[in-house]
């Protein structure tokens, strides 16, 4: 069996992880310097520092920028916290860290799924699991040992870790259109209130992510770090946004009063806020007045949902603490799809996805017996 093969004939301990930058991917810098130091020299005494010309530093910059341009900053963060998990666990239980061994592995992630009760740890759930081998398996990658996830000490293991662990996947909840129209209504008419406002409703209409929100600039801009752009219309406000598959546009129409109508809010928001370019949503300081030249952290969207739908009531059937977990910045998401009386295709335009399938599973009340077989079977 794979669990004692793996036990029997383990890497040998090692009382320290490898002598390597664990926190810090390889850098383009790296490779430089290796260049520089295995140019030819004149002799061994003489033979200078190696150096990196101004050309080649900025060669580094560009090449770095395209680099995390590869992955969204929170697929880095989750990774890199993953990777120092690994390590942590690693160092813990004497084991090598590099190069990637699958028998290691599949003991690291038989104790994710277990826990351990006597530091505290509470077992992983198996979303998170398969999460943190994507994590490692990018991780090696990157530093250039792959780490073969289908071998069998992996693979065999997750299998029962899914077998025995898995459980049906937990939904957030969808705020509909009078939940959205409730949690508006407790928001001030403040500054901070009108850029609040903008986003709940602009966000819930056009069906996008959080990072999609905060990503928004003002007007297009080809250098900026976001993720797309506004323009507004007589008829409404047309987004631009640049996803994982490409570029696409989602329109925003005008609502039928002013109160929720999310280009009004929009307009409101640039309007009081003097957003003339650059990030859309911004921070604001606590006088209330000041509005940063950051963009917004996507966490605010999230934070925003939730307490906004808590003072407003949301599922107030349901006890406080189970409530609280319900709402998050996908409940905006999912509230469109769930709200709209419309075609099937122009939600699933709406959301950006690939396929219907994709688009039903954020549609949490629809009537699912719409098409009966069973009637159409002649029973």
């Amino acid at each position: 069996m794979v669990a004692s093969e793996t036990m029997e004939n383990p890497p040998a301990n090692t009382s320290k992880i490898a002598d390597i930058a664990h926190d810090d991917l390889p850098d383009v810098v790296d490779i430089v310097m290796e260049i520089g130091a295995s140019a030819p020299q004149a002799t061994v005494a003489s033979r200078p520092t190696p150096r990196v010309s101004a050309r080649l530093e900025a060669l580094v910059e560009t090449a770095t920028a395209y680099a995390n341009a590869a992955s969204s900053e929170n697929t880095r963060d989750a990774y890199a916290k993953d990777w120092r998990h690994f390590i942590a666990w690693c160092r813990r239980e004497g084991f090598e860290l590099m190069p990637p061994s699958s028998q290691v592995i599949g003991l690291y992630i038989g104790a994710c799924a277990s826990g351990d009760p006597k530091r505290g740890v509470p077992p992983l759930s198996v979303a998170t699991i398969e999460r943190r081998l994507s994590g490692l398996a990018w991780n090696f990658t990157q530093r250039g040992v792959p780490m073969d996830r289908s071998d069998r000490h992996i693979a065999t293991v997750l299998a029962g870790i899914r077998r025995r662990h898995a459980t049906p996947p937990r939904q957030k909840e969808a705020v509909l259109g009078d939940d959205i129209k409730a949690m508006v209504n407790t928001l001030g008419h403040d500054l901070r209130g009108l850029r609040d406002r903008a986003i709940l409703l602009l966000g819930f209409a056009g069906g996008l992510r959080r990072s999609e929100i905060v990503g928004l600039d003002i007007v297009r801009d080809d250098r900026s770090d976001g993720h797309g752009w506004i323009e507004i219309f007589p008829e409404g406000v047309l987004v631009t946004l640049r996803g994982k598959t490409g570029w696409r546009e989602v329109e925003v129409g005008r609502g039928a009063s002013d109160q929720t109508c999310p280009v009004a809010a929009l307009e409101s928001w640039i309007r009081f806020g003097r957003i003339a370019r650059g990030p859309l949503f911004r921070r604001i300081f606590k006088d209330n007045k000041t509005i940063d030249v950051e963009r917004l952290s996507d966490k605010h969207v999230a934070r925003l949902v939730k307490q906004t739908a808590l003072a407003a009531g949301v599922r107030s059937d349901l006890p406080e603490g189970e409530r609280a977990s319900l709402f998050s910045g996908h409940s905006l998401r999912a509230g469109l799809a769930s709200s709209a009386e419309i075609e099937e295709r122009y939600v699933q335009k709406q959301l950006g996805h690939a396929s219907a399938e994709m688009t039903r599973k954020y549609q949490r009340r629809r009537d699912r017996f719409r098409t009966n077989l069973t009637k159409a079977s002649g029973l």
